[in-house]
């Protein structure tokens, strides 16, 4: 009992910050029948993941939770991109941005699932339904938050002209993350597919550089969208601003490297090669491997 008042409470209470967050980002911009695009934003993605999730807990599967969480990305940004009052150059970039990285980053992830059977960090919570309608509430906040920033950018009524030094910036930033982000998925595709690496840890390519350059690559990606969008936001939306620190937040203290290396400690950390590859590649920051 005491975990469902836990969820139940947690579902609350992110409801009620993330719906915060909203109004005040969109103090101010249109509004189409009392909410400004983003807000409706918000929630047509929480929609979409709890129509999700009585699907997947009636089926008890997970294997469908990355691919919503893909089509939601699209659907929002398309979704406001249709209906802003006053779309430009900026505003299709960012869209275009959002939509690229969004079916790269989703038929990867579905692909894995569907080879893989299954998520494993899964077994334990989908019996349990607020335990599991959590999980499905945060991938709607994690939605919305990762695009804030850019819902607020083209949602804007904007008299900014033309993409300028912050868009090639930005867009420079973006295309690094991407490279990197899908070539360190790629990687670590190749090596798992190989039988002779059963068992073992990818130190090799950009593996050998950072443990997690996937994630570095990530986080270049969202910080790219937010430089391009800088110059249009002001006032209370520069809380779209908390896009990239979100992310930046999620994958180095929640639920990316934190998981990722609590379970590799655990499956090699009593290894003297998987200690060494510990003590000279660091945890996100890329650094040229050293000679040894």
């Amino acid at each position: 009992m005491n975990s469902v008042i836990r969820s139940l409470f947690t579902i609350i209470a992110l409801l009620i910050l993330v719906g915060g967050i909203a109004m005040l980002a969109t103090s101010g911009m249109p509004t189409i029948y009392g909410l400004a695009l983003p807000v409706w934003a918000l929630v047509l993605a929480m929609i979409a993941q709890w129509l999700g999730f009585l699907h997947a807990y009636a089926f008890q599967t997970e294997r469908y939770y990355d691919l919503i969480g893909a089509l939601t990305n699209i659907a929002v940004v398309v979704f406001v991109i249709a209906l802003a009052e006053r779309a430009d150059a900026r505003s299709y970039l960012l869209a275009a941005c959002i939509l690229f990285w969004a079916l790269r980053l989703g038929s990867f992830l579905f692909l894995r699932i569907l080879k893989e059977g299954g998520d494993g960090r899964f077994d334990e919570i989908k019996p349990h339904f607020f335990r599991f309608l959590l999980t499905w509430t945060l991938q709607g906040v994690w939605i919305f938050l990762i695009q804030l920033c850019a819902l607020l950018a083209i949602g804007a009524d904007s008299t900014e002209n033309g993409l300028g030094l912050f868009a090639l910036l930005g867009s420079c930033c973006w295309l690094a993350g991407m490279v990197i982000e899908s070539l360190a998925d790629w990687q670590k595709r190749q090596f798992r597919a190989n039988p002779a690496n059963d068992g073992r840890f990818i130190t090799e390519g950009l593996w050998a550089w950072s443990r997690h350059p996937n994630y570095f690559g990530e986080i270049f990606v969202w910080v790219g969208v937010a430089v391009m969008a800088l110059p249009v936001l002001n006032g209370w939306m520069l809380l779209g601003l908390l896009s990239p620190c979100f992310v930046i937040f999620l994958l180095t203290k929640v639920s990316g490297i934190p998981l990722l290396e609590e379970r590799a400690d655990k499956r090699w950390g009593a290894e003297p090669e998987y200690i060494k590859y510990k003590n000279i590649t660091p945890v996100l920051l890329p650094k040229m491997p050293r000679k040894t």
